[in-house]
């Protein structure tokens, strides 16, 4: 699926509640018989669940789980006996227990259950959405939510087969897991009722539903059939995920050396989704923005955007559905398999997209969050539903997929796709945990995978490798010493740490050297006397510090760097300013070295350390000054590439003009405010006319100086682009842009409003929590419609996107009052983001007051 402390005190202080959640195994399902009547009038279904089961020890009582579920008759047939149980519900643990008057003995039994359920407005479940006019009834059922829908023994260790059949009205079409195998009208007049064949076993959280008009373009690749499905209006733009499905899930065929284990594939762009897509069993689900592509107007930043979530959705065939964590806390077994396969397919198909720089800012999205100490470690112990909702986190995508990559890079390709091919096959159709992973791995591989992964996966944090280097007789000798590093390091917790994996030296000769660290520190000897770059290839999940020396060196000559091993270099040193291990002023100046920056994705990097120096290192006398330089430096680089440019152009040439038009308007340069403020005018009369990956950025340019005439006119096109969902994204985040406080005001009363889906409603209010000129006013609309934004975005998903952004905030009151807030508010499901985000004020407010003076000494020489 993609979609980011209080553990502690959830383990001291409530362990018999935190474990009650889990069932007991007492009972074992096997398979599952489910019949679902969703009625789109009355917003409220019907179902029948017969569950299979084997009993593993004699009992009366049958514990699993149902929320939000009425159950009516329930029936449990065991040893030729038929009983009929008595139903108790517990509400807080979300579970039902079936007693019967006598014992069930050891082995098979039979458990039938009727029962109702309500199509909620809330993304999860079994649950109503609403497009065109009409409603849909679709599911989500990750992490906890199948429970919702049908009674069962929700957790992943309990897989099962599934055989599901729905009664629908008779013009809706409906889709499943497996491919339809009847469709007979009936039972009642103006029905039909579809059956599906049987699935292999897989998980509760991988059933799924939908119900309505959708209509799909349909393949194949290696006889498996594959579909892509919209609803009516978009149906046109869904060749472009058929065309990359079919490419990808033929790439993981031949890489795994296992077919794909489903009997068809569907993908689907649901109107509301609360995530952003769901790899549910043969029946994937997808937030419409992320699937479909209107190929007159999409940039090849949307189409690879697509690509890489319609890969990841596809990996987790493999990794996830074929073999399935055997609890929560490895999710990591999941999501960050899926993100590190995801970029395989695409490098194949489409070199010119430079995958190995999406590999390299995946890395630097997960130092920025591993690098707080209020970080969690991979595997992460949890419980209750809002734990589990917690570890979705670039932790477990990011930083999993990144350890993944070292190690690949460190055993050799073929080496890894060996061992993951035959962890595959070994845990076909049944669970897994960590350790059969890296033990599997260790065995295929003959390296010590276990011990690099064991110390990436049950430690938090990540290792800093300070390096300092010397010269004799030709040959470099580097002193490598490594310790955890903080953001904020007056808050790191617990004893020393270090780290077991390799290290990568890329010497004068432009090779790597590299060698397996374990101790706190270890001399390398490499060939010649070049500064050495330590991380070669970017592909370490580690931070390198350089003397200022070293650094200058690098920064002279950054045709030396590959562009990942720059996004290295810039992200290494700019959280090393954060922790206050060196001055800002060291990485003004590389920024200043790398003005004509050829990589969009370097640029992109620079433009957001950029603007944060402007808000929250530059005081208010120093900020003209500031703001002056960096006109000064990126001005000439901006009017060298031209705006717009012509529209053949290549892409990345487009998207470096985006980043520094951004970077400029970020300084107030009045010049591409104005120039931004024309294209927008040519785009609103003319879209074709603007290069695509330019529109968002001139949008947003144009929108922060823009006035209410001109947010009318977004509005309006915005209301207008329903059937085209990029075209309505483009407009929905370019409403952030607007700086007036009556249009801040405007877009947050907007976001609560019924114009807005409930998915899209966190865009607005987290946009402008995060923005200098909106989060004074989001931080108090916040607190003033806390009940109203609860109801309308869901504690599972929106709330916690939300909660991150207040992050923005650089001072220590505002810290104080949101700890105070929530403390009266609790969100379970956002406690450790609410700390993180906290943890991340306080670490602004320290770099603040640390770079006052280096900041003030550097402003002066830079003139």
């Amino acid at each position: 699926m993609r979609v980011p402390l209080a553990i502690l005190a959830v383990v001291l202080l409530s362990p018999v509640a935190a474990f009650a959640q889990r069932l007991s195994g007492d009972v074992i399902p096997e398979h599952y018989g489910l019949w679902f009547a969703p009625n789109l009038a009355t917003d409220t279904f019907t179902g029948r669940a017969t569950i299979n089961a084997r009993a593993v020890t004699g009992t009366r009582a049958i514990t699993l789980h149902a929320a939000e579920l009425t159950l009516g008759e329930v029936r449990i047939t065991a040893g030729g006996r038929t009983q009929t149980a008595t139903v108790s519900m517990d509400a807080e643990r979300e579970t039902a227990t079936l007693t019967v008057p006598e014992p069930i003995a050891e082995g098979p039994m039979t458990v039938d259950i009727a029962y109702t359920g309500v199509l909620n407005d809330k993304l999860r479940g079994f649950y109503k959405s609403v497009s065109n006019g009409r409603s849909y009834a679709v599911t989500q059922l990750e992490a906890t939510d199948a429970r919702r829908a049908f009674p069962s023994f929700d957790e992943p260790r309990f897989k099962a087969t599934f055989d599901i059949s729905l009664t629908v009205d008779a013009a809706d079409t409906v889709i499943s897991n497996g491919r339809q195998v009847t469709d007979v009208p009936g039972p009642d007049a103006g029905t039909h009722t579809v059956t599906f064949a049987r699935t292999p076993k897989m998980s509760t959280y991988l059933v799924a539903m939908l119900v309505g008009d959708f209509v799909c373009h349909g393949g194949t690749t290696d006889g498996t059939a594959i579909r892509v499905c919209s609803t009516p209006d978009k149906l046109a733009q869904t060749r472009f995920a058929l065309e990359a499905a079919q490419q990808q899930l033929a790439f993981f065929n031949g890489y795994f050396g296992i077919r794909y284990p489903f009997d068809k594939l569907d993908i689907i762009g649901v109107p509301d989704f609360a995530a952003g897509a769901m790899e549910n069993a043969g029946a994937i689900t997808f937030r419409e923005r992320l699937l479909l592509v209107d190929d007159a107007t999409a940039s090849d930043d949307q189409r690879r955007a697509v690509a890489s979530i319609v890969a990841h959705e596809i990996a987790h065939q493999w990794f996830g559905n074929l073999v399935t964590m055997t609890w929560w806390d490895d999710i990591w077994l999941n999501e960050g398999f899926a993100t590190w396969a995801a970029n395989k397919p695409l490098a194949a198909w489409r070199p010119d997209w430079h995958l190995e720089l999406n590999v390299a800012g995946e890395l630097q999205t997960a130092l920025g969050l591993d690098t707080l100490a209020t970080t969690r470690a991979i595997r992460t112990r949890v419980e209750t539903p809002a734990e589990i909702n917690e570890v979705f986190d670039p932790i477990a995508y990011e930083k999993t997929a990144s350890v993944l990559a070292m190690i690949e890079a460190y055993v050799g390709p073929a080496n890894f796709r060996r061992g993951v091919s035959s962890y595959l096959k070994r845990f076909a159709f049944g669970n897994a945990a960590g350790e059969d992973f890296w033990t599997e791995m260790r065995r295929v591989t003959g390296k010590p995978v276990d011990a690099v992964m064991r110390s990436f996966v049950d430690q938090p944090g990540a290792p800093l490798l300070s390096v300092d280097s010397t010269c004799v007789g030709g040959r470099g000798n580097i002193r490598l010493s490594q310790q955890r590093f903080s953001l904020t390091p007056s808050t790191t917790p617990g004893p020393p740490q270090t780290w077991t994996f390799p290290a990568c030296v890329k010497q004068a000769s432009g090779t790597a050297r590299c060698e397996v660290l374990s101790a706190p520190t270890r001399t390398l000897s490499v060939a010649g006397c070049r500064a050495p770059f330590v991380n070669a290839g970017s592909r370490g999940y580690y931070l390198t510090e350089y003397t200022p020396a070293h650094l200058s060196t690098l920064a002279r000559d950054p045709s030396g760097l590959t562009a990942p091993e720059r996004l290295s270099l810039l992200g290494d040193e700019w959280r090393l300013v954060r922790a206050g291990r060196h001055d800002v002023g060291a990485y003004l100046d590389v920024a200043s070295a790398w003005a004509a920056e050829a990589s969009p994705d370097v640029l992109e990097e620079l433009a957001a350390r950029l603007a944060y120096v402007g808000t929250s290192v530059a005081s208010d006398g120093q900020r003209p000054a500031f703001h002056a330089w960096v006109r000064r430096r990126f001005g000439p680089a901006l009017a060298a590439v031209g705006v717009p440019g012509q529209a053949s152009d290549p892409d990345d040439t487009h998207r470096r003009r985006a980043a520094l038009l951004g970077i400029l308007d970020d300084a107030g340069d009045p010049d591409a405010r104005r120039r931004a403020r024309e294209l927008a005018d040519v785009y609103l009369s003319t879209p074709a006319a603007v290069p695509p990956a330019l529109v968002r950025t001139v949008l947003r340019v144009a929108a922060s100086g823009g006035d209410s005439t001109l947010y009318d006119r977004y509005l309006g096109r915005l209301h207008n682009a329903s059937g085209r969902p990029d075209e309505y994204d483009r407009f929905l985040r370019a409403l952030v842009s607007f700086r007036s406080p009556d249009l801040v005001s405007r877009t947050l009363d907007f976001a609560l409003s019924t114009d807005v889906r409930s998915q899209d409603a966190p865009t607005l209010v987290a946009g402008l929590l995060g923005a200098p000129w909106g989060r004074d006013l989001a931080w108090r609309f916040l607190q003033d419609k806390w009940p109203d934004l609860t109801a309308k975005l869901g504690v599972f998903q929106g709330i916690p996107a939300v909660l991150g952004a207040v992050a923005g905030f650089c001072d220590q009151a505002t810290a104080d009052a949101i700890r105070g807030f929530f403390a009266t508010n609790p969100v379970p499901a956002a406690a450790r983001i609410l700390d993180q985000a906290v943890e991340r004020i306080q670490s602004c407010v320290a770099l603040g007051r640390r770079q006052a003076t280096p900041f003030a000494t550097w402003l002066a020489a830079a003139g």
